[in-house]
């Protein structure tokens, strides 16, 4: 299953530098001046879950394939993309096309790191952004309305859907909401209408990325920027992953058995950018499960409420065709027993058929025929 994060943010608030550390490349220019990043770079990220690695070691696994999840980094918004200002056309294009939105916010102060507004406001900086997105997509909707509304003239029912459906959304967005506060005035079936046709940014699940000096860690609460950003986050109902973009590239560089001792020292139990892989997991509804043996352990990523079948499909197409049963067993309750020989022994894999529903952690041998 694929999907991605995109991770936005003003110019210069360190989005490169983050997007290098969490792919463990060097492949994201970062510099500083404005729009060094042109063209949307992309990585693909292992979800951490300590899980996979203590099934693997039960099962005596050869192999170990974790989860995995894409970020995009993408070029820095101004004030004015939405009208194309820096390139904004293109660079609001590809938002669109991501699963969710990672904003990166600075949230310390450095001379000799130019702020295109020039200060450090991370409220304001914050708003400039979702101002432009909300823009964007009233843009997309306005244009959508004059199409769709010459058409319920003629009588056509489908247009005369689109019509409430985006005259509801252009109200939220005159209103400088994003979408995504406001999903409770949608039906489900003007939501799935909304996001395949015209995608809108607004309505994705959104994250903020707090960017803060390194003296301000663990947890940055006495850096009243953070403070600040929280405070809004709070008011929407959006996540705030805190991290230091510097101390995170500097990990990086150490060799792995070095890097528990570099946290440890900073007070910290895990990099700032595991919890931003999470989050980004979480936004977007996904849960894992696992399959194991002698010859692989391996995660599979898929949506919350996923039945068996699909999920089989996540292995390979031929498996959901011809989908028998599955044989289930929590992962927790594995590890009590030690094996998933012994769990099979002991009768305690149950069975389970097309219209149960996975569940995060399930470890799972399918049963089909071709």
């Amino acid at each position: 299953m694929k999907m991605n994060v995109g991770i936005v943010g003003l110019p210069n608030v360190g989005k490169s530098t983050i997007f290098n550390a969490l792919t463990e490349t060097a492949k994201a220019s970062v510099a500083n001046y404005p729009f060094c990043t042109i063209d949307p770079n992309v990585g693909i990220v292992n979800v951490p879950d300590e899980r996979l690695y203590k099934l693997a070691e039960i099962e005596k696994s050869k192999n170990i394939v974790p989860a995995t999840i894409e970020f995009v980094d993408i070029a820095g918004l101004v004030r004015g993309a939405s009208k194309g200002e820096g390139l904004g056309n293109q660079f609001l294009a590809n938002i669109r096309q991501v699963s969710a939105i990672a904003h990166v916010v600075r949230c310390f102060d450095d001379p000799d790191i130019i702020h295109v507004e020039g200060s450090v406001n991370p409220v304001r900086d914050a708003e400039i952004i979702e101002t432009e997105l909300i823009l964007a997509d009233l843009q997309s909707i306005e244009k959508r309305l004059e199409k769709s509304t010459k058409a319920a003239k003629t009588g056509s029912k489908e247009a005369k859907f689109e019509v409430e459906v985006l005259e509801k959304a252009k109200a939220i967005l005159e209103d400088l909401k994003p979408l995504r506060t406001n999903t409770d005035k949608f039906e489900k079936e003007e939501l799935e209408w909304l996001n395949k046709t015209l995608f809108p940014i607004t309505i994705k699940p959104l994250m903020y990325v707090a960017n803060i000096p390194e003296e301000d860690l663990p947890d940055g609460k006495n850096n009243p920027y953070l403070q600040q950003l929280k405070e809004k986050a709070e008011k929407e109902g959006s996540p705030v992953v805190v991290l230091c973009g510097k101390v995170e590239q500097e990990l990086i560089e150490l060799p792995k058995e070095e890097r528990k001792e570099f946290l440890n020292a900073l007070g910290l139990e895990e990099p700032g950018l595991n919890k931003m892989i999470k989050t980004g997991y979480s936004l977007l509804g996904l849960i894992t499960y696992f399959t194991a043996g002698e010859k692989e352990a391996r995660a599979w990523t898929i949506k919350k409420g996923t039945k068996a079948p699909q999920a089989a499909g996540e292995i390979h197409s031929d498996i959901e065709r011809g989908f028998i049963a599955a044989e289930i067993i929590n992962y927790e309750d594995l590890i009590k027993i030690g094996s998933i020989q012994k769990a099979k022994e002991l009768g305690l894999v149950r069975i389970e058929g097309k219209d149960y529903e996975v569940k995060d952690g399930d470890v799972i041998y399918f049963r089909f025929n071709v």
